[in-house]
C-alpha cells in the first residue's frame, strides 16, 4: 500500500513538473491574411488577441468571428504539438500498476 502512495506521489510531482514546464510555453498563429493573431500559453490561457482594425467593421463581424475561431483552433493544435513533444522530451507519465 506505501508503494502505491509512492508511486502517486511520483506520479504527482512529475505532473507538476511537466506543468511547469509547460507553463513557459507560448504559441503564436495568425488568421484572415495575418488580420488577427492569437497568442496561447501552455496553460491554454489565450495570452494576446490582435485584430486589424480593417475587420472591426460591423459589416466585417462574421468574417472576424470565423477568423478567431480559426486561430483559436490552430493555437490549440499547435500547442497539443508541442505539449506531446514535452511529455515525450521529459519520458511521459509512468503507467501505474492496477490503474490502466
Amino acid at each position: 500500500m506505501f508503494s502505491k502512495l509512492k508511486q502517486f506521489k511520483d506520479l504527482r510531482d512529475q505532473a507538476k513538473q511537466l506543468q511547469d514546464v509547460l507553463s513557459q510555453e507560448v504559441v503564436t498563429v495568425k488568421a484572415a491574411g495575418d488580420k488577427v493573431s492569437l497568442t496561447m500559453d501552455g496553460n491554454l490561457n489565450m495570452k494576446e488577441l490582435d485584430i486589424h482594425p480593417e475587420l472591426l467593421g460591423a459589416d466585417k463581424k462574421s468574417k472576424l468571428e470565423s477568423a478567431i475561431k480559426e486561430a483559436h483552433g490552430e493555437a490549440l493544435k499547435k500547442m497539443q504539438r508541442v505539449m506531446a513533444m514535452k511529455m515525450k522530451d521529459m519520458g511521459g507519465l509512468p503507467q501505474i500498476p492496477g490503474m490502466n
